[in-house]
């Protein structure tokens, strides 16, 4: 008798990495890129043209990572298999017959879904970021952008139909709780201009966690994260023209670019990890996972001596179970079908 083949695509769905442990891989990146982040942002006198800087090298090392793999599927003589996304077949379709009005209204708003991942998840939040981070206290700036996991629960619930179970509002409780433990307590949290500033750059980024999400149900997250960070790079070079600081930005130094080459290279991996894990996961898990981020940054600053326990660092003993809780209940609760097939 014989054995019945697997089909290919069967056997890719049982090698993919789970997007709960993508997710693992982009909180240990984020961790040691805000660690690095620390010291390159005083070597260039102002945030927004350091920013800027590190999103090229990011866009062009996404875009070098896209072109490569491209390569190699045309050589393999599989383009159409890997990159023929069904957006891709149906705005192909789309052209060659008249549009409906509820067809053009889905591609007007699928391209506004981009432009809001490029120019706002790119480009505006990261001025707002950063420049919110120039004028506040770390500490309380970082509780306030790891309150992304609060907000993105707020929206996928209504708008991805995501399911706030028992275990999700207790791992939100653990990663909130533990971050104010570890900052110091609720009376160290600041309220000026530059923790609003950090707190509306997080508000948006929730907002393109959830635009991104619904993208990547049709669309290859190289692709996303190379549309992302390019539309971001111009965006912020338009940024720094309008404000007459794109002269910095061409006269960095050799000192300047090396961190800018360091730091934009981790910032590439962060994205092209993080939009993989959020096409393989929920919203509400990808973003709890990534509060573990701040657990890699102190391990980092207590290896070189710039950080010690403390009392505070009990804080992060609440956070590692409150992403504990969410790896337990992403791999315990998994599902054993998939709705929607993911672009890769």
């Amino acid at each position: 008798m014989m054995k019945r083949r697997t089909p290919r695509s069967s056997r890719r769905e049982r090698r993919r990495v789970p997007g709960m442990a993508v997710a693992g891989i982009t909180a240990m990146v984020s961790g040691v890129s805000i660690f690095t982040n620390s010291y390159g942002v005083h070597a260039v006198s102002s945030p927004a043209v350091y920013t800027t800087a590190k999103n090229l090298v990011a866009t062009a090392v996404l875009a070098a990572v896209a072109l490569a793999g491209k390569r190699r599927s045309l050589r393999r003589g599989s383009l159409l298999a890997n990159y023929a996304t069904p957006a891709v077949v149906a705005e192909s379709s789309t052209r060659a017959r008249p549009a409906s009005p509820v067809g053009r209204a889905t591609l007007w708003g699928r391209r506004l879904a981009f432009v809001y991942v490029g120019v706002v998840g790119g480009g505006l939040a990261f001025v707002l970021f950063f420049n919110g981070l120039a004028q506040s206290e770390p500490a309380s700036a970082a509780f306030w952008r790891d309150t992304l996991v609060l907000w993105v629960a707020l929206l996928a619930v209504p708008l991805l139909g995501e399911r706030l179970r028992w275990w999700s509002v207790a791992a939100i409780a653990l990663l909130i709780g533990g971050e104010v433990t570890f900052t110091g307590g609720v009376g160290t949290l600041g309220a000026h201009r530059g923790e609003m500033l950090v707190l509306a750059s997080t508000v948006l980024w929730a907002i393109e966690v959830v635009v991104a999400k619904k993208l990547l149900a049709n669309v290859a997250p190289s692709t996303l994260a190379v549309v992302r960070m390019g539309a971001g790079a111009v965006t912020l070079v338009v940024y720094l023209s309008a404000i007459g600081s794109f002269a910095a930005l061409s006269a960095l130094d050799a000192l300047q670019w090396r961190w800018a080459l360091l730091t934009g290279a981790l910032l590439a991996m962060y994205v092209a990890t993080w939009m993989t894990a959020l096409s393989r996961a929920s919203a509400l898990d990808v973003t709890s996972v990534l509060v573990a981020s701040v657990v890699m940054t102190w391990l980092l600053q207590v290896l070189v001596g710039t950080s010690t326990p403390t009392l505070g660092s009990g804080g992060l003993v609440l956070i590692a179970l409150g992403v504990g809780l969410v790896a337990w209940s992403g791999l315990a609760h998994r599902p054993t079908t998939r709705g929607v097939r993911e672009a890769t």
